[in-house]
């Protein structure tokens, strides 16, 4: 058993659970402050002083938040998940896993969400959870000039994407106290490499993240001691907790199926929107010549979404009236009298009247409370607001006009939000969207049907479809299914209601893609990371294209810069400053009179490594004497990146033009990577893609019948596009180019 392996993968959920609780307690609290201070302004009627305040308060978060990401962590921007998710897949993407990047995605996350933006903290929570996965593995430890070398056995690729895979999850777990989530989503969207034994130590490690989240929310809540530690309460436990579960009928199948149908088509037009206002937002900075400029302008763009926010935060909820509040909250009592009780002023108040909270004789709480639908919607922090709207009973509580409002400012700008300089969320907006057209049609039903107290006709009630709506929103706009449906229930804790999400979910997923790919893909692919799917799927001309009838030739790179046993350090200077590749083959000859043959492969940041220890450099003398020369230890060899680039810039300029280096060669022997895999030309191009994107290859040789290095294929040349404009010509090229043509063929 690998004790260390689950012991690490244990400590990496204890971490990343204590990070999720502090998020969620940061941003409570600041949100907190924010509204007390203008709590007067509010009572007072006084709309500007309070649209001043929110919005200087607001600005001063978001001014730091957007600073950190333009400034200090570009990679922190906006969520990280695509960075990782690339990653995983085996593109090489830099900074996406450093100290800094985790410092500024942290504080830029926090102030994002509580300056009022549009926006979540689960997105940045995975990719922070990835970065303590890839921390906590790769961290080399040393005490008083002694290294210990307790953790260097997962210094390798795939410990390290196993380990990142599992912090990635249980962000997810923590965010949302939903372990199984948790691991379905990593498996579902994050994950491109998957094993049962993985599967084991990923749900361990959600395991610990929920319970490290849910142990310190028991008894802590703004940073106070509340007492009952350990005790497990189910309103902290599940985050949007649904206490009044109801029967199901067959007939609620069929709001169901449109719910998933709308789900779907605005999911599919939040992920175009979206995408087409992150290509003009890129053209634009773009055309900004000076990066000074260019990084304010970004700043400023954030600014101005928030300006927007507060704006409609603030000034919306003046024009709709005070409504009674049908079901009461758990009240905060200031005063212990023994009748009458002034109730703590709430966000959701707004302007209204202060209520008052009446205890009869009976012992019976009466209150007279009243509360301001779209400053409840609009108002409140994104959780809050999606447990307003998930609550069973309260089928009048809001109205057409408070739902319909704010889904369009929702729906807007949390599109506009998303993209921008700030680490931040979708996944709240995108459950709050849902959850407001369901709740919309929930209301329509009720507005046809009436209130029904007969348990046969109880499920027609708004809560419901708010709940599966959030649920075909997420999945219209994610195309997650699986592991969506279990975070729903876990969320949720709505059990009755599994089969309707799992419907609407489906039907989004189905609609969805009939339009267009999922954000992340999309998003992906704007982004130009070359992300392989598990399947390649190359379309040219509304045909798709069957890779067994081309080889691994057909897609190549000619001409391939190899590398020798014995090379040149001048030379090997002079290739590495005047190419970018990232990997080399090498070759050999057996025998004096025979041909070079493929022996193996080195990647340019080790050869680096070698061009830095002088130590290794070898004399013709040397060589014909046969004299041991030193060799680096492969903990030394196996480095993520360079410490100093610009350094070894000047060091190969050196050993470019250095005239004593024209007469020193190095020995690659030792440091080749002779397991390297190789395919021949005529090999099919279909199970060259499979073996490229099962092994997660960087490169992959193509060698002919002799064993002879022919080309060599990267990660890009298979990219869908990359086969569709190279495929589509050669089949173009052999088509009959004309009418004329196949009417000759035909008569022949």
């Amino acid at each position: 058993m690998d004790w260390d392996r689950w012991l690490l993968m244990g400590l990496i959920g204890i971490v990343v659970g204590t990070l999720g609780f502090l998020i969620h307690q940061i941003i409570e609290y600041l949100i907190k402050v924010k509204w007390e201070l203008v709590e007067n302004y509010i009572q007072k009627n006084n709309f500007h002083m309070t649209w001043i305040c929110i919005l200087g308060i607001g600005l001063a978060m978001i001014i730091v938040s957007s600073g950190l990401v333009v400034f200090f962590c570009p990679t922190g921007a906006p969520s990280g998940l695509p960075e990782v998710i690339g990653f995983l897949n085996g593109a090489s993407i830099q900074h996406i896993f450093n100290i800094k990047t985790f410092g500024g995605t942290f504080l830029s996350c926090v102030l994002a969400v509580a300056s009022g933006l549009f926006c979540g903290p689960e997105g940045p929570m995975i990719h922070l959870g990835a970065i303590i996965g890839y921390g906590l593995s790769q961290f080399k430890l040393e005490i008083l000039g002694i290294h210990l070398p307790s953790l260097t056995r997962f210094w390798n690729s795939a410990d390290r994407r196993n380990f990142i895979t599992a912090g990635a999850g249980a962000g997810i777990a923590s965010v949302f106290h939903a372990p199984v989530g948790g691991l379905l989503f990593t498996l579902e969207e994050v994950a491109s490499f998957w094993d049962i034994k993985l599967a084991w130590q990923t749900f361990f490690c959600c395991m610990m993240a929920a319970f490290t989240t849910d142990l310190l929310s028991s008894s802590l809540c703004g940073f106070v001691y509340r007492g009952q530690f350990g005790f497990f309460k189910a309103e902290k436990r599940i985050l949007f907790w649904v206490k009044n579960l109801l029967d199901m009928s067959v007939l609620a199948f069929v709001p169901a199926i449109f719910l998933g149908i709308l789900g779907g088509l605005l999911g599919a037009f939040f992920v175009f929107l979206n995408i087409k206002i992150n290509k003009l937002r890129m053209w634009f900075f773009s055309s900004i010549p000076k990066t000074s400029l260019r990084k304010t302008a970004k700043l400023l763009e954030s600014v101005l979404i928030l300006v927007l926010t507060i704006t409609a935060t603030v000034y919306v909820p003046y024009f709709f009236h005070c409504t009674p509040v049908k079901i009461l909250p758990m009240f905060d009592l200031t005063s212990k009298s023994e009748n009458t009780s002034q109730v703590k002023w709430q966000i959701s108040e707004y302007n209204c009247p202060p209520a008052a909270l009446q205890i009869g004789p009976d012992l019976v709480k009466n209150s007279n409370q009243t509360f301001n639908e779209a400053a409840a919607l609009l108002g409140e922090n994104g959780m809050r607001g999606i447990m307003y709207l998930f609550r069973r009973g309260t089928h009048e509580e809001f109205g057409y006009a408070s739902l319909l409002t704010a889904l369009v400012f929702y729906f807007l700008l949390s599109c506009l939000t998303a993209g921008s300089a700030v680490a931040s969320g979708l996944v709240i907006p995108m459950l709050y969207i849902g959850a407001l057209y369901g709740r919309i049609v929930g209301l329509i039903l009720v507005s046809i049907c009436g209130i029904q107290t007969d348990e046969n006709a109880a499920w027609i009630d708004p809560g419901l479809f708010a709940a599966v709506g959030a649920a075909s929103f997420f999945s219209g706009v994610s195309r997650l299914t699986i592991s969506l449906t279990v975070i729903m229930v876990e969320i949720t804790n709505d059990v009755q209601s599994l089969l309707l999400i799992m419907l609407a979910v489906m039907l989004a997923k189905m609609i969805g893609d009939w339009f267009n790919m999922s954000l992340y893909s999309s998003l992906l692919k704007l982004k130009c990371i070359p992300y392989l799917d598990a399947e390649p799927f190359v379309c040219h001309r509304k045909n798709w294209i069957n890779l067994e009838l081309f080889a691994a030739s057909d897609v190549m790179k000619p001409s391939v810069k190899v590398l020798h046993l014995k090379e040149n350090v001048a030379l090997l200077a002079q290739l590495l400053t005047n190419t970018s590749h990232s990997g080399f083959p090498v070759v050999c000859k057996s025998k004096p009179d025979q041909a070079e043959v493929f022996l193996g492969t080195i990647t340019r940041l080790e050869l680096c490594v070698l061009l830095e220890n002088e130590a290794i450099f070898e004399t013709e003398a040397m060589e014909d004497s046969h004299s041991s020369s030193i060799i680096l230890p492969y903990q030394k060899i196996r480095v993520e990146k360079l410490h100093d680039q610009q350094w070894m810039t000047m060091l190969l300029d050196r050993y470019s033009t250095g005239p004593q280096y024209q007469q020193l060669i190095i020995n690659l022997e030792p440091y080749i990577n002779k397991s390297a895999v190789s395919v021949q030309a005529h090999f099919s191009l279909q199970r060259t893609y499979i073996i490229f994107r099962s092994l997660g290859l960087r490169h992959l040789t193509v060698v002919d019948l002799q064993n002879q290095v022919v080309g060599i294929i990267t990660r890009k040349d298979l990219m869908s596009f990359q086969l569709e404009e190279k495929l589509g010509l050669q089949q173009t090229s052999q088509q009959p180019h004309s009418d004329e043509e196949s009417l000759l063929q035909e008569e022949n």
